[in-house]
């Protein structure tokens, strides 16, 4: 196939074509780059220190996620006090932690001084954040 991709000119080529050619162009090609460690802070500049300080007070939303579902909106009209909505997750499984939307650990509803609260008992690592942007 690929001969027959560089046999044609540009001008014969569609938009696929074209894309495909430059795929098989770049295979082999690519480089991932290398991310660096991340390290204490103490080992960083002051400089280095003092741009971090100045979004460690940004507010952030930290939530639970107990599980989801997805109902129709026949059902969803349907629901009254009392009634029981079925989850996907499964009873005793972590529940997820999310930091703006994005799951950053696992853990396990708490009570501490008649509040909930959560245990974290899974951080998810920053290249597994990462990877998951993707």
């Amino acid at each position: 196939m690929s001969d027959d991709i560089d046999n044609k000119s540009g001008d014969e080529m569609d938009d696929w074509e074209a894309a495909l050619a430059e795929q098989a162009a770049t295979e082999g090609g690519v480089h991932t780059p290398e991310l660096d460690e991340l390290s204490d802070s103490s080992d960083r500049p002051k400089e280095e220190t003092g741009k971090l300080d100045a979004i460690l007070d940004i507010p952030v939303t930290i939530s639970m996620e107990v599980g989801r579902s997805q109902i129709s909106i026949r059902n969803l009209l349907q629901l009254n006090q009392g009634s029981v909505v079925e989850l996907e997750r499964i009873a005793g499984e972590p529940l997820d932690v999310l930091v703006n939307g994005t799951l950053i650990a696992h853990g396990e509803v708490v009570v501490v001084n008649d509040k909930f609260g959560i245990r974290l008992t899974d951080v998810i690592s920053q290249i597994e954040r990462i990877r998951k942007l993707r």
